[in-house]
C-alpha cells in the first residue's frame, strides 16, 4: 500500500513538472524573440540616438569630471591665480595640453587623489588616530600642490637648457650678422641651426616679428618668458642699440665676448664648488669604511691580546 502511494506522489509531481514546462516554454520563446527583435532594430537606430556611446571615455566621463574639478578650484583659488599660472606655465615653455583651466583641475584632482591614497596607506602604518589624520592632510596638500612642483621643475630645466645653449647662440648670430645677414635673417639661423628651447624661443621672436610685432617688442616678450638675468641683459641692449641706431654688429660681438667671459666665470665657479660639495660624502661616506679597513685588523688583534 505504501508503495503505490509513493507512486501516485511520484507521477502527480511529474505531470505538475511537465505542465509548467509546457506552459514555460512558450514566455522563453517569446522572450527570446522580443531580445532578438531589439537587437535587430538597434541595428536601425539614427547614429544621432547612438552618438552619446560612441564616444570616447575621455569625452564621456573625464571631461565632466575635470570640468566639475575645475569649478571647485576656482572658488578656491585667488584672483590673481591665473596670472601665476600662466606665468608658470610661460616659464615651463607651455606644455602641450597644459592650460591654466587645466592647471587649476589637477589640483582639485590631485588632492583628491592624494587624499584617498594617504587615506588607504594610512591603514599600512602603525599610526594612532592623530597621525593617520596628519598623514592623509599632507596626501592632500601634496596632490594639490603636485601641479605646481611639476611646473616648477619642468621651469627650473627648462631655464637652465637656456643658460647652457646662450653663449653659443649669441655666438651664432654674431657671426651671421657679421657675415652680411640681416638681423631677422640671423635669427632664422640661429634658430634652424641650434636645437632645444632656446631654438624654440628664437622661433617663436621670429614668427612674432613675421605677423608684425616690433622688434623690440618681440624681443621684449621673449624675455618676459624667461627668468635670465644674462638672457634679459642681452635682449636689453638689443633694444636700446635698435631705439639709438648703433649698429647691431657691434652690441652682439661685445655681448657676444661678454657671455663667454661669463661662461668661464661660472665653470670656475663651479669647479671651486667641488672641494667643498665632497666634504660631506668625504667625511660620513668615505672616512668611516677607511678607518674601518686600517684600523679594523689593530682593534681586532688588541681585543684578542686582552681576551
Amino acid at each position: 500500500m505504501t508503495i503505490y502511494l509513493l507512486l501516485g506522489l511520484l507521477m502527480v509531481t511529474l505531470s505538475i513538472v511537465l505542465v509548467a514546462m509546457a506552459t514555460a516554454a512558450p514566455t522563453k520563446e517569446a522572450g527570446l524573440s522580443r531580445s532578438l527583435a531589439a537587437l535587430q532594430s538597434m541595428g536601425d537606430v539614427p547614429k544621432e540616438l547612438t552618438a552619446e556611446l560612441d564616444r570616447p571615455f575621455a569625452e564621456r566621463v573625464l571631461a565632466p569630471f575635470q570640468g566639475r574639478a575645475l569649478t571647485i578650484g576656482r572658488r578656491f583659488t585667488g584672483a590673481d591665480s591665473t596670472e601665476r599660472t600662466y606665468r608658470k606655465l610661460e616659464l615651463a615653455g607651455n606644455p602641450t595640453g597644459w592650460t591654466v583651466d587645466r592647471v587649476v583641475a589637477l589640483k582639485v584632482i590631485g588632492a583628491v587623489a592624494g587624499l584617498g591614497a594617504a587615506f588607504l596607506f594610512s591603514f599600512m602604518l602603525s599610526l594612532g588616530l592623530m597621525g593617520k589624520v596628519v598623514f592623509v592632510a599632507l596626501g592632500a596638500v601634496a596632490g594639490y600642490f603636485g601641479p605646481n612642483m611639476f611646473l616648477y621643475q619642468k621651469a627650473h630645466d627648462r631655464q637652465n637648457e637656456i643658460g647652457r645653449g646662450l653663449a653659443d647662440a649669441i655666438d651664432l648670430l654674431t657671426i651671421s650678422v657679421e657675415s652680411g645677414l640681416a638681423f631677422d635673417a640671423a635669427v632664422q639661423q640661429v634658430a634652424r641651426n641650434t636645437d632645444g628651447p632656446l631654438a624654440e624661443e628664437f622661433s617663436r621672436v621670429l614668427r612674432e616679428m613675421q605677423i608684425g610685432t616690433g622688434r623690440g617688442d618681440a624681443l621684449r616678450a621673449l624675455a618676459d618668458r624667461t627668468n635670465l638675468d644674462d638672457l634679459r641683459s642681452f635682449v636689453s641692449a638689443l633694444v636700446q642699440a635698435d631705439a639709438f641706431g648703433i649698429p647691431i654688429a657691434q652690441v652682439l660681438r661685445v655681448q657676444s665676448s661678454e657671455m663667454r667671459t661669463k661662461r668661464r666665470q661660472k665653470a670656475e665657479e663651479k669647479a671651486q664648488q667641488v672641494p667643498v660639495k665632497m666634504t660631506v660624502p668625504l667625511i660620513f661616506c668615505i672616512l668611516p669604511t677607511l678607518f674601518i679597513v686600517v684600523i679594523g685588523p689593530a682593534v681586532i688583534s688588541i681585543m684578542d691580546s686582552f681576551a
